[in-house]
């Protein structure tokens, strides 16, 4: 293959998965600075190796490099991402500026919601994203996560209970 058509062949299978694979790396470092280095690792590792890719789901091959990615930057990083707290200033999205009672009510939702998903652990959090978030099967998650379909299921019901305990006592804590 030569040189140019392999540039436009990764570009058409990866590029339409860059917000997916930022989203999930935001979500495994916790900083949006992080996440963009370690997307663009990923990217690199994914160009890299794009020899190898035989066709299939690009979305699944991507995102199993990015999850790889993040794995290898957090070990590196691990004592200092668990100190490191989540900031809302940095993380948070633009919101209606038209209606402050709306505002108020969203920003604490999200707020809410946010904690509820940072205070999962990691193996909880990545199946959670994966399926909630991006929407991905119980059958890609395991392609990208490398484990068994059971274990895919089991996290994946065990951290939306734990995400269903932490929102009811946070709810319980409100009223």
């Amino acid at each position: 293959m030569q040189k140019q058509d392999r540039l436009t062949r990764f570009e058409q299978v990866t590029l339409p998965h860059l917000d997916a694979a930022y989203n999930l790396a935001r979500w495994l470092t916790h900083d949006e600075h992080d996440a963009e280095d370690v997307v663009q690792n990923a990217y690199l590792r994914a160009f890299r190796s794009f020899d190898g890719f035989r066709g299939g789901d690009g979305r699944a091959w991507l995102l199993a490099i990015v999850r790889n990615a993040c794995y290898s930057w957090l070990q590196q990083k691990q004592s200092q991402l668990l100190a490191a707290p989540f900031d809302e200033e940095l993380h948070g999205g633009a919101y209606d500026t038209f209606n402050p009672e709306r505002l108020v009510l969203q920003s604490a939702d999200n707020q809410t919601i946010r904690e509820a998903l940072e205070d999962l652990p990691v193996e909880f959090r990545e199946v959670v994203i994966l399926r909630d978030l991006e929407g991905l099967s119980y059958k890609e998650i395991a392609s990208v996560s490398d484990m068994p379909l059971g274990t895919v299921m089991s996290r994946l019901a065990r951290g939306r209970k734990r995400l269903q305990r932490f929102l009811a006592i946070r709810l319980s804590k409100e009223l």
